[in-house]
């Protein structure tokens, strides 16, 4: 998982382009017009109008009954497997799902549901490693298995598709095994944008699904949580118990309806930032990168330099990456980065990686 970035420090020049993660994406001022001008009211008592029509267009968007706002993916992720499981249940994702790795152990801690880790490549698992980690309901010594998870696009995959015949392979072989299926859609509008495929056939084999707002389209806050109307229904009394309505939270909910007017079709810029700095990466000696998919960029360094260093050498040039363990490193593109911006990167990991006069092996200015 990727490392925060450490508390600013005053030696260290401003960010000029912040790579650390599409999560860093600001609303736009159009957006911020929207949310203050949003109409608004009590969301618990489904009196926010902006809220309704919010939940309303996702559920069309993604093909099921209802849907439900909430502040984050996270929220959707943990109300959902408290809605699918009980305590002592199994969930079956791959090894490296934001579950598994990135939620604080939030399924085991509130849900008490543990999650089994499955290999494959790209942060992808296939029908048949899914089916050989299924245990027997006969077997009374396991835990019972009920929820089958993907992640579409696999963030440490390298924001890796899941490709429609896959996602539908795993789906029916988890519903004949008798468990539900759920899809983390933090990015599933990248991955509608990439592959043409609509959001609603991506995630009709799945019984919930979520998108999250604050990545590349841009919202300050949301993520919407969708299913049919008895989950969603269900899904709400752990809303509840979580924290409760938004109250008045139409001017959130105002800027993800103004994301998905505006910033769906631009997804494909940050696609093509993306190509743009993975092959400058890869004409400069010392460092791997693995081909982009969608908007995330994933290398490597083979020259004998330190992940680490290498961060602290661009962020004191003013570029700011994701460090993640086995020296591997990320950027994510999104709407604040503009093709200069990916040029001006290119250039300082180059001078990063050849090393430069005036720099310390922190990456420091001396």
């Amino acid at each position: 998982m990727a490392l925060a970035p450490s508390a600013p420090d005053r030696a260290l020049p401003p960010v000029r382009v912040n790579l650390f993660s599409d999560t860093q994406s600001r609303p736009t001022p159009a957006m911020r017009a929207a949310m203050a001008a949003a109409e608004v009211g009590d969301e618990q008592r489904g009196e926010d109008p902006t809220i309704n029509a919010l939940c309303e267009r996702m559920a069309a968007l993604l093909g099921k009954e209802a849907a439900m706002f909430l502040p984050s993916g996270t929220m959707c992720n943990e109300i959902a497997i408290l809605t699918h499981c009980r305590p002592g249940d199994e969930i079956l994702a791959h090894e490296a799902s934001h579950i598994a790795t990135s939620e604080g152990g939030a399924p085991w801690a509130l849900a008490g549901a543990r999650v089994l880790g499955l290999p494959g490549a790209r942060g992808i698992f296939t029908a048949a490693a899914l089916e050989a980690a299924f245990t027997s309901r006969a077997y009374r010594y396991a835990a019972p298995q009920t929820l089958v998870a993907v992640e579409q696009t696999a963030n440490f995959g390298g924001g890796s598709l899941w490709q429609l015949a896959e996602l539908e392979a795993v789906a029916d072989l988890a519903h004949a095994a008798g468990l539900a299926t759920h899809m983390d859609g933090a990015r599933l509008l990248n991955a509608v944008v990439a592959s043409g495929v609509a959001a609603a056939t991506m995630a009709a084999p799945f019984d919930s699904v979520w998108l999250d707002f604050t990545k590349g389209l841009g919202a300050p806050i949301g993520a919407v949580l969708a299913g049919s109307a008895a989950f969603i229904d269900a899904a709400w009394r752990w809303k509840q118990r979580l924290g409760g309505a938004f109250r008045q939270g139409g001017i959130a909910a105002a800027g993800c309806l103004y994301a998905l007017d505006h910033h769906i079709a631009r997804l494909a810029e940050d696609h093509a930032n993306a190509a743009h700095l993975a092959a400058g990466l890869a004409a400069i000696p010392g460092i791997t990168v693995e081909t982009p998919e969608t908007n995330l960029v994933f290398f490597t360094l083979t020259n004998g330099i330190a992940i680490e260093t290498l961060a602290a050498r661009l962020r004191a040039r003013g570029i700011l990456i994701s460090v993640f363990g086995h020296g591997r490193g990320r950027a994510g593109l999104h709407l604040d980065i503009t093709r200069a911006d990916v040029e001006l990167a290119i250039e300082s990991f180059r001078i990063a990686v050849e090393g430069v006069e005036g720099l310390t092996a922190d990456g420091r200015n001396d």
